[in-house]
């Protein structure tokens, strides 16, 4: 190449990619991750992948070893995203109602601020969550939070605020069930009934409504 050459900026970040390893395998998985909520499994290529991360395709089978392998990858990092994102709530050093409600909203705005991962569990439901059940790394992130909400819910039955024996993942169902079923099927909503649920006004509105109806399922009466 000629000193005058000037080297287009998706030549630039190719060179970059292919000298630096972790940059490579990070930049094969957010291409992924937004060509596999665009187009699901199915749909998704592997050349596109390969050239929305302006990486080469050997490198791609290198460190995934096929597009499944790659799925399940991301699937694998959509979790730990938001596992680890919850990790930073800090729960523990909560009081139950602060602790249960922040979740909430955390979970409402992490789906509101992160579209592609309601696609990417639509397109695995679709799957009947056969990528999901053979990776270990996914049951295991589950465990401390898991256990997280539990002491959550056993702190909050000795301060006599909440019901004892709640189980964990049933709190967590109704957080993420009120949250994905609003978002995944607002246009369906907005046109039966003829209102805009992606206005502000109203995303604010339910938000608090997952609030009171969490705290509201784990209160002692």
């Amino acid at each position: 190449m000629n000193a005058g050459t000037k080297v287009k900026p998706a030549a630039k970040r190719r060179q970059r990619v292919s000298r630096d390893p972790e940059l490579t395998r990070a930049s094969i998985l957010e291409a992924a991750t937004a060509e596999f909520a665009e187009k699901g499994i199915g749909g998704a290529r592997v050349d596109t992948i390969a050239e929305r991360a302006g990486a080469n395709k050997r490198m791609l089978y290198h460190y995934f070893g096929d597009k499944t392998g790659l799925y399940v990858a991301v699937l694998e990092a959509a979790y730990a995203s938001i596992r680890s994102a919850e990790r930073n709530l800090d729960l523990t050093h909560k009081k139950p109602e602060e602790a249960l409600s922040e979740l909430s909203r955390f979970t409402w705005h992490y789906f509101l601020k992160h579209p592609e991962f309601i696609s990417l569990l639509n397109t695995e439901n679709l799957h009947e969550a056969r990528h999901l059940k053979g990776s270990r790394k996914l049951m295991e992130m589950h465990v401390h939070f898991v256990t997280e909400l539990a002491d959550v819910l056993k702190r909050g039955a000795e301060d006599g605020v909440f019901r004892p024996g709640i189980e964990p993942v049933n709190v967590y169902l109704t957080i993420a069930a009120l949250g994905y079923f609003y978002l995944s099927n607002r246009h369906t909503l907005s046109a039966i009934f003829n209102r805009d649920l992606t206005d502000a006004a109203r995303l604010a509105e339910w938000e608090d409504n997952i609030v009171m109806t969490v705290l509201a399922s784990v209160r002692r009466g």
